[in-house]
């Protein structure tokens, strides 16, 4: 029992130990091929795209935000204000606007996309690389319905002055300079400049797809912090395009800042319009009453005291109108909790204690003095306040006829000579890697999804001997693929290759395991040899046949039975009928030496599946196979019975209690340990046991086991 512990812990180690570096390099070497083949697709795949994709030329433009004074009753508001500079965010989502993109989308016409058709995919690369000079048309006017925005029309050139065009599968022939009406659409070419024959694809863009595809190339960074300088970069397969329409957004841009300027000085005017009369007015009363004041008082004058009040009380009441006013205009932009309207209110809110300062002072002063003061610092402030407003207005008036806005064109658009993109080396060497790298994880991804016995090793860790490794045949694989291309599907060769090719390596391999079972079978029961594998495609058959036939070649004297009574084919590769056979005797319906069939192989005697019955696992149960085994054990120094799967059918077990050696072929790469436990698991289970193992189809890089075969 604990030998049976240690066997499985075993198991569980190696299958735990994961892929170490020298198992990676040798899945890497086994490979190479694959790894080749794989990183060669992605390398050429790369090299076409890098040759046919269409180059992309890069234009540049550089704009500068200017710190300009405002043109209304702000003029120093930024003094006081942080946040009232010009935001360079500000200015860059103004450049990508709906606004600013959607002006330049008209003007230029790019509603309207003209392109020459060519073969998909490649067509354009080729047409570039053999230097073809494309054909083009001018649309002057396209006009289509709602339902065909966005929808290729098909153009064909049919002469230097007509044209036609497939609208709805129905074709309308057209003439240059002439617009074409159809069905709510209109269209007028203007212009024809390619050969008859050229097709070209036609789409009425809408127009804020026509805006997002601008938007998409075009790209607005910040040249250096606090510089205000932006740049600006447009992308296009067409160099002179890709300037036309990057010089097209920084004159609308810059006419849109000039506009928002007079503007800004429009709706200063408003304001100084509607606030003069009054100031006026007001300036005009308070006159009335100081001349007033004199005429009753003609001997009254003001003290040098009274003087330096005054002068400094109506300073005070300068700064307190002028902040009154930024006041007016700032509640337009900002909420009261702003942090520019706070910095406002508390400067105003400062001037207005220094105020009541002032005029506690004067309240201290003698009545007439009081009076004077008071109306002469009335009229005083009004004048300047009057005088402020009167010259603002001219400003402004100057500034709205002659307005430049802050902003201005630097660098115009010009584009670099060599495309951006695609940059081909990049692309190649990222090719190539990704290549490497794919084909690398693949085989290292199969070694690990597919868990396969790839050595002795593997399957001795469960206490199974291999009596020998069996290397796939070169002869039978080129065999086989040359049949199976010449009836064009997967079809095996039926030739027995102990006898077509007996100094194949399998062969050799064979007659080793001839050798080994010699001795390995004198302690047994009786001659009678079970060969089957733990699932198909083990290459039972194929090692059972061709086993049989090295032994006979060695004078002895064998019988191969195949109890596969469900998919029995060693027929086609001995080489006999299978019409009748095993499971006739089993059904009493023939005698053993009727069924028995001579191979091309001295002393080599076989017994087919015969016909395949409905009840395979009970007829081999019954009297028969046991009287049919007793009889066969007498008559021949080996016999060999080719059973169907383990895992698969029970028939297996039946076949193996009659026999004195059991054998099971396990397949290199194909069989997994799990399914060896579980074979042997069955076998213990009905008291039987697996002798030893035979490792088939084994690569020659794996074992080494039949290396004498290649000497001469």
């Amino acid at each position: 029992m604990s030998g049976k512990n240690s066997s499985q812990e075993k198991t569980i180690d190696k299958e735990n130990d994961g892929i170490n570096l020298h198992e990676i390099i040798a899945i890497f070497i086994e490979n190479k091929w694959k790894i080749i083949s794989i990183t060669g697709i992605f390398t050429f795949a790369s090299l076409a795209y890098a040759l046919l994709a269409a180059p992309i030329y890069s234009s540049n433009a550089l704009i500068q935000i200017e710190q300009a004074e405002s043109s209304g009753v702000l003029s120093k508001l930024t003094d006081i204000i942080p946040d009232s500079k010009p935001s360079t965010q500000t200015e860059i989502g103004l450049l990508q606007s709906r606004m600013i993109l959607g002006k330049t989308v008209d003007e230029l016409g790019m509603t309207t996309v003209v392109n020459e058709n060519h073969l998909p995919v490649i067509g354009k690369g080729i047409a570039r690389l053999t230097n073809k000079k494309n054909g083009t048309i001018t649309i002057s006017q396209m006009i289509v319905p709602d339902s065909l925005l966005d929808q290729p029309l098909n153009l064909t050139i049919l002469s230097e002055t007509t044209y036609s065009i497939n609208i709805n599968n129905k074709v309308i022939n057209g003439h240059v300079n002439k617009p074409l009406y159809y069905d709510n659409i209109s269209i007028e070419v203007s212009g024809i400049h390619a050969l008859p024959g050229t097709s070209f694809s036609v789409t009425k863009l809408d127009r804020l797809t026509a805006i997002d595809n601008v938007a998409k190339n075009l790209s607005v960074t910040l040249q250096k912090k606090d510089s205000g300088l932006l740049k600006l970069t447009y992308q296009d397969e067409n160099p002179v395009v890709a300037s036309t329409i990057l010089n097209k957004i920084s004159s609308n841009y810059l006419q849109q800042n000039i506009n928002r300027k007079s503007e800004e000085a429009a709706q200063s005017l408003i304001f100084l319009e509607e606030q003069l009369p009054l100031i006026r007015n007001q300036l005009e009363r308070s006159e009335s009453r100081l001349n007033d004041f004199r005429k009753h008082n003609e001997s009254v004058d003001l003290s040098m005291e009274a003087k330096s009040v005054l002068d400094y009380g109506v300073s005070l009441d300068s700064q307190i109108n002028e902040i009154t006013f930024k006041e007016a205009e700032i509640s337009k932009l900002y909420t009261r909790d702003h942090p520019a309207y706070r910095a406002l209110l508390e400067k105003k809110a400062l001037l207005l204690q220094e105020r009541n300062k002032l005029n506690a002072r004067i309240s201290s002063m003698p009545k007439t003095q009081q009076e004077i003061l008071s109306l002469t610092r009335d009229v005083q402030s009004e004048q300047e306040v009057y005088m402020l407003l009167l010259n603002k207005q001219q400003e402004l008036n100057i500034n709205k006829a002659s307005t430049v806005g802050n902003v201005r064109i630097i660098d115009h658009a010009i584009s670099e000579r060599k495309p951006v993109a695609p940059q081909k080396f990049f692309i190649l060497a990222f090719g190539f890697m990704l290549g490497l790298f794919s084909s690398l994880m693949y085989c290292i991804i199969i070694k690990f999804l597919h868990n396969g016995i790839e050595s002795s090793e593997q399957i001795e860790d469960l206490d199974l001997n291999v009596y020998a490794a069996i290397p796939d045949s070169k002869w039978l694989v080129e065999k086989n693929e040359k049949i199976s291309k010449e009836k064009k599907k997967t079809i095996r060769s039926v030739n027995l290759l102990a006898l077509e090719n007996p100094g194949d390596l399998a062969v050799e391999a064979i007659r080793s395991l001839r050798t080994s079972l010699h001795f390995g079978m004198m302690q047994a029961e009786n001659n009678i040899l079970l060969i089957s594998g733990a699932t198909p495609e083990a290459g039972k058959t194929f090692v059972s046949c061709n086993l049989a036939a090295v032994i006979a070649q060695s004078n002895k004297k064998v019988l191969l039975i195949d109890a596969d009574l469900r998919k029995g084919q060693a027929h086609h590769i001995v080489g006999c009928k299978e019409k009748v056979g095993l499971s006739d005797i089993l059904s009493g319906e023939e005698e053993f030496q009727h069924v028995l069939q001579k191979t091309k192989v001295d002393k080599f005697d076989f017994i087919s599946r015969g016909k395949i019955p409905p009840n395979p696992s009970e007829l081999l149960m019954n009297e028969y196979f046991k009287k049919l085994i007793n009889w066969a054990s007498t008559e021949y120094d080996f016999v060999i019975i080719d059973t169907p799967p383990v895992l698969a059918v029970s028939d297996a077990h039946i076949v193996a209690k009659h026999a004195g050696t059991n054998m099971l072929v396990v397949r290199h790469k194909k069989n997994t340990l799990k399914q060896l436990q579980l074979a042997k698991k069955k076998f213990n289970q009905n008291q039987l046991t697996i002798n030893g193992a035979i490792f088939n189809g084994v690569n020659k890089k794996t074992e080494s086991y039949y290396s004498y075969g290649e000497y001469k």
